[in-house]
């Protein structure tokens, strides 16, 4: 029997645009900002960002240095949340609605600091509400120190929520989440990116 309902954020929660977020980069200068981004795992400061290797100062210096001139922390932000195409209000309203059935509902991401200032803003969904309106709990990479798909970061969210593997659905657009989820025992569903998942979620709690 599920319980426990775990999302990840971009192409699950909120759809996400890959080329919004290179042309932004490029705006503010990073020329070869495709070689440096990845829809699902980034790397180099990218990644040491999300990894919380590096806080967002530290990003901001070294993203100028890249770039060859100074980017402000605005620009920064910018950049970042171009990876967010829309917030579909679907899945909020399906996020509510577990809530009110008394499943627990939890986000997993692969994120970092930039992305959540305004994830954690009364601008996250147009309607002057945050994202911790919609979830019990949030577990973040940048926080954890750790990424999906590496096992631990499941382990902290399990161990977090006091839940049993088997009792968790976990969703995720990433091949390499889902199938770490599924080893750690938990059930899955695997949705494309910014696919409309509310249907198959329902038909897998009805299941």
């Amino acid at each position: 029997m599920i319980k426990n309902v775990v999302f990840d954020f971009g192409g699950v929660v909120v759809a996400l645009s890959y080329e919004q977020a290179v042309k932004r980069f490029e705006e503010i200068g990073l020329r070869d900002a495709r070689r440096h981004l990845d829809p699902f795992h980034q790397t180099g400061i990218f990644g040491q960002l999300e990894m919380g290797q590096i806080d967002k100062e530290t990003f901001r210096q070294q993203l100028s240095q890249l770039i060859g001139s100074e980017v402000t922390a605005d620009a920064c932000h910018y950049a970042w949340q171009g990876f967010v195409e829309a917030v579909p209000k679907r899945n909020l309203d399906m996020l509510l609605w577990l809530r009110q059935q008394g499943y627990r509902v939890s986000l997993l991401s692969n994120t970092n600091a930039y992305m959540m200032d305004w994830a954690q803003s009364p601008a996250f969904d147009g309607e002057g509400h945050s994202i911790d309106t919609y979830f019990d709990a949030l577990y973040l990479s940048y926080q954890l120190k750790v990424m999906k798909p590496s096992e631990e970061i499941f382990l902290k969210m399990l161990e977090g929520e006091q839940a049993r593997a088997e009792e968790t659905l976990f969703i995720d657009d990433g091949k390499a989440n889902v199938e770490a989820a599924a080893r750690l025992g938990m059930q899955t569903l695997y949705p494309q990116n910014n696919e409309d998942w509310t249907g198959m979620l329902l038909a897998k709690l009805k299941g």
